[in-house]
């Protein structure tokens, strides 16, 4: 908080001190949480782990929110949360109108927000949800140890080296921008915003601002980038980068952005359009909300028929698991695969005997198992949402997309209240409360959320 601070000082905007203030504020409780807790051991069980996840991410939600309330850029508390959540669950909705006119405080602020929420998926990708055994995601926890252990001492070490990575990715990208016209803040916004696979920008108009299909294209590689398991990045700076394409979930997840990419432009009206500029918006389309980042360029929902239901289709597939990515994450669509192929097999051959793999590696049942779970209570939950939002009073189209986007951590919604490019602002109190509730649950993956909701959790 004071780095905006500082950026509103130098700019001699007086929100400088709503950022010192609540910077100051946020200090002071830390360091109160700190000295009355330092003489308490730092070993941490399952249960504590669980709880810690959620209530760090709420905390830094909450306190985020602060800046956003009292410079007055949003009417209400419930907006600044909204906006706050959506920043660091790197979901990318807003319910801010005029981006141009704000301080540039607040437009850094809203970058560092999902800077700091991509840069933590990634830690707890690695470090956390492994061990918790999350929806399939005990697969990565030998593979990430296993490499620690090989190229690293310690956890810590390996949390710095992807911190040093992103921030890597970061710098190149804003160099990038700002070759390719953006001015300094725009392109560390966007840069902050693009890697983290966020979405939130410095224009209404999203990327679609610029008009520049160089800035777009640079978009695309960095938000492919950001979607790629980090840990790979790592193993490919230590000197082993062959390992990055040899990873079957990065080439499912190439595959499958160049096969929705062609779908997208089978569905692009082109008209005057050339060829070319068709292909791009429609790889930029699709890399943007099957990534989850949520810029956009073009209106898609302007498109052919069908484009609507594609678009919200692809919604839900998210990217590898460890990156900045969400939504479901194509390492469960894998595996969901070879537990269908598995059981084909089993009808046809009862008596024959079929391994499901995962990256040339055997998959145990308990993992087929906790994928097959996660599937059914994502859609699960996704209907409850759903039903929650329209029981608000929004319609049906924008409770299912507001739901789905929510959940999958995209950013925009479908129709014209909470299309790519309108804004939440005009929904309700009681929607915004229920999508934040959504973005966050999608965000830790469901089940790091939903445990403490059960009884036996809390007993010895």
């Amino acid at each position: 908080m004071f780095i905006p601070a500082l950026v509103d000082l130098v700019d001699n905007n007086p929100d400088w001190e709503v950022f010192a203030f609540t910077g100051s504020l946020t200090v002071l409780i830390g360091l109160g949480l700190y000295a009355g807790n330092r003489d308490i051991p730092q070993s941490m069980t399952t249960r504590q782990a669980f709880v810690m996840t959620c209530t760090a991410w709420l905390a830094l939600s909450l306190f985020g929110a602060v800046p956003y309330y009292l410079s007055g850029v949003v009417p209400s508390f419930t907006d600044a949360f909204f906006e706050s959540m959506s920043g660091l669950t790197t979901t990318g909705s807003t319910v801010i109108v005029g981006l141009e006119e704000l301080p540039p405080g607040i437009l850094l602020w809203r970058g560092i927000q999902q800077w700091l929420g991509g840069l933590g998926i990634i830690v707890m990708a690695v470090a956390v949800l492994p061990m918790l055994q999350v929806g399939g995601m005990q697969l990565f926890k030998i593979e990430a140890f296993d490499t620690a252990e090989k190229i690293m001492p310690r956890a810590t070490q390996i949390s710095g080296s992807l911190t040093m990575i992103f921030i890597f990715f970061t710098a190149l990208c804003a160099i990038a921008y700002m070759l390719a016209g953006m001015g300094v803040m725009d392109a560390v916004v966007h840069a902050m915003t693009t890697v983290a696979t966020g979405g939130f920008s410095t224009k209404d108009g999203s990327i679609g601002h610029f008009n520049s299909n160089t800035i777009e294209m640079i978009a695309i590689a960095f938000m492919v980038l950001g979607s790629i398991p980090f840990i790979l990045f790592v193993q490919g700076f230590q000197g082993n980068p062959s390992r990055i394409w040899q990873n079957s979930q990065v080439r499912v997840f190439i595959m499958t952005l160049v096969a929705f990419t062609a779908i997208a432009w089978s569905l692009h009206p082109a008209g005057d359009t050339a060829p070319r500029n068709s292909l791009l918006e429609a790889a930029f389309s699709v890399t943007s909300i099957m990534t989850g980042t949520g810029y956009s360029a073009v209106d898609y929902g302007e498109w052919a028929v069908g484009a609507n239901a594609f678009f919200f289709m692809i919604m839900f597939i998210g990217g590898c698991a460890g990156s900045t990515s969400c939504g479901i994450k194509i390492f469960r669509f894998q595996v969901m695969f070879e537990t269908i192929r598995q059981h084909i097999s089993r009808v046809f051959y009862p008596n024959g005997i079929f391994i499901m793999r995962f990256n040339r590696q055997p998959i145990d049942d308990s993992v087929s198992s906790a994928v097959m779970n996660f599937f059914a209570v994502y859609f699960l939950l996704f209907g409850v949402f759903a039903l929650l939002l329209n029981m608000t009073g929004l319609d049906f189209l924008t409770s299912m997309s507001a739901a789905g986007t929510a959940i999958s951590n995209v950013g925009p919604g479908l129709g014209d209240m909470i299309g790519p490019s309108s804004t939440f602002q005009e929904l309700n109190d009681t929607a915004k409360w229920i999508l934040s509730a959504a973005m966050l649950v999608g965000r830790l993956e469901l089940f790091t959320v939903l445990v403490l909701f059960i009884p036996r959790f809390w007993l010895d």
